[in-house]
């Protein structure tokens, strides 16, 4: 059985709030406004203190108060965009590779995470890092040799799995070698 991530745990949570705290998230945002402290810490052990939130949840619902008043793990959107944010010109770049991917692996989805975008079937697969003027594109290849195209991983955010990559400047990159290497990462996952 698969563990869950932070997203279905916020999820829950913030679905269950109402009917185990008697407000709502927008409620609790208010009263969260109105104590005097910003610290993350003192606003948890107030939560746990004074409203008997255990600590996984007052985290949560600090979190999601730092974050004015927006889930934490379920906006994705944002994540994307924050990443994007200094490399907007990859953005076509970016689909173009998606579509790729998909056209590959039917099941593929895309998460973006902080500083990463994960690529995955069940199992993350492939992990692209978005710079200003490319793409690195990471993939899982075990102990393949690296060669003039698939190099070595310098990616931040997925390691150690995540072995090799290479470097997508145009859509013509996308061709059958990069989509045996793609193939090979997901069959290696899976």
């Amino acid at each position: 059985m698969a563990q869950k991530t932070s997203g279905e745990f916020e999820k829950e949570f913030v679905d269950g709030i109402k009917s185990t705290t008697g407000k709502d998230l927008g409620n609790w945002m208010k009263v969260l406004d109105g104590f005097g402290s910003k610290k993350r810490p003192e606003v948890i052990a107030w939560l746990k203190s004074e409203h008997g939130f255990g600590h996984m949840n007052a985290a949560m619902l600090a979190a999601i108060h730092a974050n004015g008043g927006k889930l934490v793990y379920q906006s994705t959107d944002n994540l994307l965009d924050v990443q994007f944010a200094k490399a907007e010109a990859m953005r076509p770049l970016f689909d173009d590779l998606v579509a790729f991917i998909k056209s590959i692996i039917s099941n593929a989805t895309v998460l973006p995470k902080k500083t990463y975008v994960s690529i995955l079937d069940n199992r993350e697969f492939a992990a692209v890092n978005i710079k200003a003027k490319e793409l690195r594109v990471g993939l899982d290849l075990g102990d393949r040799p690296f060669d003039s195209f698939i190099e070595k991983a310098k990616l931040s955010g997925p390691m150690p799995r995540i072995s090799h990559m290479f470097i997508l400047t145009d859509p013509k990159q996308l061709n059958e070698t990069i989509a045996e290497a793609i193939k090979e990462s997901h069959s290696r996952c899976h």
